[in-house]
């Protein structure tokens, strides 16, 4: 059977990549070794987090589907850095891990043009550097105009506990041992990386009295803009706090050559990934500190499984026992599931397009692990976009790009395809220059129209979204309009709340970007007939709008390169005077725009001028 799209693996890049395709209109296929594990969860039970929670909100503006589920699976929500400013704040949900799946399972059994098969992929079908389908196990061939690779950490992956190396994948599934080796014999370079999970503990072995316990927020949250909360707020699972003691790290130190990663095994390769390390690396690496925060996390409201958060181990069995048990509250802890590490396969993602679509096979896109990320909001947002550009160069629509002032999105794959990884990739924060611009509140402003020009937000809620454009027009246009002039009351009252009275008229407009005063307080004052989110919006952009155009005005600058489009045929060996590294480093990336090339490590500002200089003698390029 023919098909326009194959998604090969079920994982949380599969889901969004399947989805967009079949919502696209693409007849749809998603293969996965067991369909029991799509969207499984295998290691951290939540939803996004610093920089992560702001993609799923990218991901449901888009018309994704993370969020909605996240939101009907979530067992308790709060919003991270909420003291801080609105550029580092996001939302991190605990998601149980019953309902995450089954729901997602029902989205992608109701969908049009998608249907779901049990295999495993072990070979492509390439015809003249195009790819054509795919080869089950079985030897079946599947035909497809395009494919797209999302199978997580099964390629050739191994569990690594102690002195122990399994070939298998988290669950104890038998993983991909072939794909990989034929990705090879077609021309990828692949590399081999390395993440791993803590243990889990019964609820009812945990003297929880010992730690300090974790709310949810007290007021209703969602990720996505379309959905309504639909949990009781009083009845949030509570997270717990503990810290690591003296006798753990005298533990995993007279223990270190026990661990998979520091002798245990003599022949791994992988890399593991540097913002989430284990904790034997987090003792090795901070010798000084005397003592790491981890958090007891609910799994499940169906069962009693507990999750170490910041406890991932490659240690033997009997060293994690006692470990764990010197842990505070954990004492007399049963453990139901050991930690362990996981080695797999990944492709150097240089080798992509910005679509994710493969510069050495045509048709073929890859998303989520195989390209060296890690984290369930990295992998679904890839397979997002993988599924609208597949399903847009069926269409003969020019693909979404979507840049690094637009989105979060638009950072992780610009990193991954112009910098490459040595280690599984997370976002941050950081990572974004324009961060400011990419904030948690106005996703959707950012990128609402790009998933209704794909056909993935109906129309309705487009409306819904061009109602809420013109609300915070008009409350923008009330605050400019509308003074209030000082009296005795108003200065008492400003007084009162930390303000300083006024001796003059003042707009609502410029008392709003006084740092003390919010709209609660306006409130008091006059009548503000708008929604708190609208309210938000509004406020956000008062109170930081000098710094907000600063970040424009630098987003700008950027722009003009990345509208400076490098010819595909140039020969970057053929530049005289071009440093010897600029050039290894640019016909490796082979960066589409000046903007682009100025980003690879190794390109500096004299390379993109004399880069410059040739475009124009060579390529007559001021006329481009």
């Amino acid at each position: 059977m023919n098909y326009d799209i194959i998604v090969v693996g079920g994982g949380h890049a599969g889901c969004e990549a399947s989805l967009a395709a079949a919502r696209m209109g693409n007849k749809t296929l998603l293969i996965t070794g067991n369909k029991k594990n799509i969207a499984d969860m295998p290691c951290n039970p939540s939803i996004g987090g610093s920089a992560k929670g702001i993609v799923v909100r990218e991901i449901d503006a888009l018309g994704g589907e993370m969020g909605r589920n996240a939101d009907k699976a979530q067992i308790q929500i709060k919003m991270l850095n909420s003291k801080k400013g609105p550029a580092v704040q996001a939302l991190r949900a605990q998601a149980d891990k019953i309902t995450y799946p089954r729901e997602m399972i029902k989205t992608l059994e109701q969908t049009k043009h998608l249907t779901i098969k049990e295999a495993m992929v072990e070979d492509l079908i390439i015809d003249q550097q195009t790819v054509k389908g795919v080869i089950t196990a079985s030897g079946e061939k599947i035909t497809s105009h395009i494919v797209i690779l999302t199978t997580g950490t099964y390629l050739k992956a191994d569990i690594l506990v102690g002195d122990t190396r399994r070939r298998e994948g988290p669950h104890g599934e038998i993983p991909s041992n072939h794909l990989s080796d034929q990705l090879r014999t077609y021309g990828f370079k692949t590399i081999r990386l390395k993440t791993g999970t803590p243990q889990r503990i019964d609820r009812n072995s945990i003297d929880f009295s010992k730690a300090k316990i974790e709310y949810g927020d007290s007021v209703y949250r969602t990720f996505s803009f379309d959905t309504d909360p639909c949990y009781d707020l009083n009845s949030q699972v509570p997270c717990h706090l503990i810290y690591t003691t003296p006798l753990t790290h005298q533990i995993i130190q007279e223990n270190l050559s026990k661990s998979s990663m520091y002798g245990g095994l003599q022949d791994i390769e992988g890399v593991g990934p540097r913002y989430c390390p284990s904790i034997e690396d987090k003792i090795v690496r901070f010798a000084d500190k005397e003592r790491h925060q981890l958090f007891l996390e609910p799994e499940s409201i169906y069962y009693d499984d507990i999750y170490i958060q910041g406890f991932s181990t490659s240690m033997p069995h009997d060293i994690q026992e006692q470990m764990v048990h010197s842990l505070p509250g954990l004492e007399q802890a049963k453990i139901n599931q050991y930690a362990y590490a996981i080695e797999y396969d990944a492709i150097y993602p240089t080798q992509l397009q910005r679509t994710l679509e493969t510069k050495i096979i045509q048709n073929l896109y890859t998303a989520g692990q195989i390209n060296g990320t890690s984290g369930y909001e990295e992998a679904a947002c890839q397979g997002l976009m993988a599924g609208i550009n597949a399903s847009y160069k069926l269409q003969g629509k020019p693909p979404l790009i979507l840049k690094r002032n637009e989105a979060y999105i638009g950072v992780l794959i610009d990193d991954l395809v112009t910098k490459g990884v040595r280690d599984p990739y997370r976002l941050l924060t950081s990572r974004a220059e324009y961060r400011l611009l990419l904030r948690h509140d106005n996703a959707d402003l950012r990128l609402r129209h790009y998933g209704y020009e794909a056909g993935l937000i109906t129309e309705e809620q487009y409306q819904k979204f061009n109602d809420k454009i013109a609300q915070i027009q008009q409350l923008e246009h009330y605050l400019r309009e509308h003074k209030i002039t000082p009296t005795y009351d108003i200065n008492q009252y400003l007084e009162t709340n930390g303000s300083t009275g006024l001796k003059n008229g003042i707009t609502l407009y410029d008392l709003l970007k006084r740092p003390e005063i919010n709209f609660s307080i306006l409130e008091q004052l006059v009548a503000i007939p708008y929604s708190r989110e609208i309210q938000e919006q509004v406020e956000i952009h008062i109170k930081y709008e000098g710094y907000i155009r600063k970040a424009q005005k630098e987003a700008e600058k950027m722009l003009r390169l990345e509208d400076k489009q490098i010819p595909s045929d140039i020969d970057y060996y053929k530049i005289k005077n071009l440093a010897s590294e600029a050039k290894q480093k640019l016909e490796e990336v082979r960066p589409t725009t000046l903007g682009q090339a100025i980003r690879i490590s190794g390109v500096n500002p004299a390379d993109l001028s004399i880069l410059t200089v040739y475009l124009k003698k060579e390529y007559a390029y001021e006329n481009r």
